[in-house]
């Protein structure tokens, strides 16, 4: 039962697409997933799997607010809230905001909705916030051998020019270069063009001619990513928090809890003021998204 009503939910009945967010806003995909089964959510009850599986099959940009969802899917917005907070203490989702730097120096606070097939725990969104992502554990089994991305590229490049056909020992060889063009921001596109232009003709030697040019033409190493500054909310009254006081990603006063009186060594005024300007910001930001235009 809980299946089929999965697949009915996953799949709207109408045939118009799921709206878009505006740019820079709606769901994004949390990192580091495992790959997606028949099974990925049959630990939850049958309405959060529906809407858990069919937010996961949108693409990221997507608009997963209340109201949109609520159009899209055989759920009313009261239900669809209560069942986007299950997801929350389930481990699926999360909600807050980012702090984005451009290369010219401005900065601004975006809203954030991060969705994770694999459900995560506290202490996992915790150092998502930070940038500090940990890596998952190797999943149960044996491991399945699987050829990599630089591997089937060149393993592709006999089929569209029959030059440069190699053999199973030459792409496994060769497959590491190329993935040091992946590490640097080269996508399948680049390596092909720099692989197959301006051919000599004829070919004698493919492995070599691809090995040379992968070494000489290696693109230049990336500017150091900037570390993202993240901000979770409370999913009920939208307060920002630290992810330690937003336990499930619910405040404790949501919860209904009172903090325990705890001794702990002084907090520095430097750090308080930094984060009172990051909270402040957060609330104006959201203060104005909130005002009519």
């Amino acid at each position: 039962m809980a299946d089929a009503k999965l697949s009915a939910a996953s799949l709207p009945a109408h045939a118009s697409p799921h709206p878009m967010a505006n740019p820079g806003y709606g769901k994004r995909s949390a990192p580091d997933q495992h790959r997606r089964t028949n099974h990925d959510f049959a630990a939850l009850p049958p309405r959060e799997a529906a809407i858990a599986a069919y937010i996961d099959r949108l693409p990221d940009g997507a608009d997963i607010s209340v109201k949109t969802l609520a159009k899209q899917l055989p759920y009313g917005q009261c239900a669809l809230r209560t069942a986007l907070n299950n997801l929350q203490r389930a481990g699926h989702l999360r909600r807050g905001r980012e702090h984005l730097a451009s290369d010219s120096g401005s900065a601004r606070w975006i809203t954030r909705s991060w969705f994770s097939r694999t459900a995560r725990d506290d202490d996992w969104w915790a150092a998502f916030t930070r940038g500090d992502v940990p890596k998952e554990p190797p999943p149960d089994g044996p491991p399945r051998q699987t050829r990599s991305r630089a591997y089937v590229l060149l393993a592709a490049l006999g089929r569209e020019t029959p030059a440069l056909s190699l053999s199973a020992i030459e792409c496994a060889a060769l497959a590491p270069l190329v993935a040091d063009w992946y590490e640097r921001g080269a996508t399948d596109t680049d390596v092909l063009r720099a692989l197959t232009s301006g051919l000599p003709t004829p070919v004698h030697h493919p492995a070599a001619l691809l090995r040379n040019r992968l070494t000489s033409k290696l693109p230049p190493e990336r500017a150091p990513a900037r570390v993202s500054l993240r901000i979770l909310e409370c999913a009920k009254c939208g307060v920002p928090g630290r992810p330690e006081a937003l336990p499930g990603g619910i405040c404790r006063a949501c919860r209904g809890e009172r903090a325990a009186d705890r001794h702990s060594a002084p907090v520095q005024a430097s750090t308080i003021q930094a984060r009172a300007a990051e909270i402040r910001a957060a609330m104006s930001e959201r203060r104005q998204e909130r005002t009519p235009a």
